[in-house]
């Protein structure tokens, strides 16, 4: 027996009294971490709120003043090569077809190989662009060139695990589902957090984008670009609506009574946020792909009218009508890879094709709207190319120096950060890890990458891991 608010209550076995037992110091424990912090009883109860309500994608403020409210993250799956699209070297122009001695080439690196592309300078900051972005080459003022990222991992898999987690291993948190636990999201019609696939599947899977060991209410979400968002998210035409919202009412109220015996299980409290945000989707997420009230000029703008740059192009547009809807985080993935193993000025001319009108529609549509001034847009890969030849014209993996550009809310628009080796091999000024990148892009945000925590088999996690600065001199 025991004595719980002024009434006796009984036990029903042992596990029940080691539970409410253990609550109850936890309970001590947690107000003595609340007065250690300074936090009012009022903080404390609007904590509780947040734990214990049914929405775990309630909107937070965020820790302090931020500058951007969403991401979108374009994602260049295979890595595109720095040297060939942004960052030319002359020395490889000078030096083509020159055989040079570096251990990590495994004594046979092929011949250096120069750009087969031209290069001609853009803007106000006289920013290098390849000939084949065109489009992307007249927002350089507004860029941030990150050119001395670096990566632990020169396998797709691990290197892809390392710049969407911080961790080159699976089972951890993306950078979208730390987003979304921070700061939860605007729209309660969406998923906070939405990845926009390619046409073969990304390595690793959805790993990607998984929330690892946080609540799985903050992993992301894969949409499809055209048709239905979601694979069966259409109300099956023999159930009427009223019957739908029936059985829903019906099964959030078991799984309400069940979660109440099973405290602190946020897998179950996921679920039954999924079948909510399901059924509200049902009406939203089909609208999202009806570009029916958007101009032709919009579309073209896009490249929507042009075969080569539909697809990217579409989802470049969902991503914007995604955020406006108050989407948290997008991620955006390219079609097909720019893992150009032999020929790169073909793959290379293909994905800038590709990719080139559906950026620059987005970054053009993006500031006329005003929604810059509240998105960071992220462009990269999970690595870089070698400066030397590898079979048939292409080029292998790079781990060792690689770039990124920024733009939008914060940034320092027309600034270059870090620099490679001559020859574009290996980062040497002002290096910038994944976790720095993470630091930045957390920071813009309002959320303070040591700060951000989740605990977890005995210790703290976070996306920076251990490591990681805030890039300054490219923020605004």
């Amino acid at each position: 027996m025991s004595c719980h608010c002024g009434r006796y209550e009984k036990f029903t076995d042992r596990r029940d009294f080691l539970k409410k037992a253990g609550a109850g110091f936890g309970l001590l424990a947690l107000a003595d971490l609340l007065k250690g912090e300074g936090l009012s009883a009022s903080d404390a109860e609007g904590l509780h709120s947040q734990l214990s309500g049914l929405n775990p994608m309630a909107l937070r403020q965020p820790q302090y003043a931020a500058k951007a409210k969403s991401i979108i993250w374009l994602f260049m799956e295979g890595a595109p090569s720095s040297v060939d699209l942004f960052d030319p070297k002359p020395e490889l122009t000078k030096r083509d077809g020159q055989r040079i001695t570096i251990d990590v080439f495994n004594g046979n690196p092929g011949p250096l190989m120069k750009s087969p592309f031209s290069f001609q300078q853009y803007g106000e900051s006289g920013a290098w662009v390849c000939e084949k972005y065109p489009n992307v080459a007249k927002h350089v003022d507004d860029f941030a060139f990150i050119k001395s990222l670096y990566s632990e991992s020169n396998d797709h898999v691990p290197a892809l695990y390392q710049i969407n987690t911080g961790i080159p291993r699976p089972g951890f948190p993306s950078a979208g589902s730390w987003v979304t636990y921070g700061l939860g999201s605007d729209s309660q019609n969406l998923p906070g957090y939405v990845v926009l696939g390619n046409n073969q599947g990304v390595k690793g899977g959805p790993l990607n984008w998984s929330g690892g060991f946080l609540p799985t209410s903050y992993q992301g979400t894969l949409f499809r670009s055209s048709g239905a968002p979601i694979l069966n998210l259409t109300r099956p035409d023999h159930v009427t609506r009223e019957d739908q919202r029936a059985q829903l009412d019906l099964l959030k109220q078991i799984n309400t009574e069940h979660l109440q015996q099973h405290e602190g299980e946020p897998d179950l409290l996921a679920r039954i946020q999924s079948f909510e945000l399901a059924y509200r989707m049902q009406m939203e997420a089909t609208d999202l792909t009806n570009f029916s009230s958007e101009s032709k000029e919009t579309l073209a703008l896009y490249g929507l009218n042009e075969d080569v740059s539909k697809n990217i192009g579409t989802k470049c547009l969902l991503a914007r009508r995604l955020i406006e809807r108050g989407v948290r985080f997008v991620q955006v993935y390219s079609d097909g890879e720019w893992d150009a193993h032999s020929d790169l000025k073909g793959n290379h001319s293909h994905h800038c094709a590709s990719t080139d009108r559906p950026i620059h529609g987005l970054l053009t549509d993006l500031k006329r709207r005003g929604l810059l001034e509240s998105t960071l847009v992220i462009w990269g890969g999970e690595f870089g190319r070698m400066p030397v030849s590898q079979g048939n014209g292409g080029r292998d993996h790079n781990p060792n120096g690689f770039m990124a550009w920024m733009t939008g809310a914060g940034i320092k628009g027309g600034t270059s950060y870090g620099e490679t080796d001559e020859i574009g091999y290996k980062a040497v000024k002002d290096r910038v890890s994944v976790h720095d990148l993470h630091a930045t892009m957390l920071h813009l945000l309002g959320l303070h990458h040591e700060k951000l925590t989740y605990f977890h088999n005995g210790r703290s996690y976070r996306l920076t891991d251990v490591a990681g600065e805030v890039i300054a001199p490219i923020l605004a």
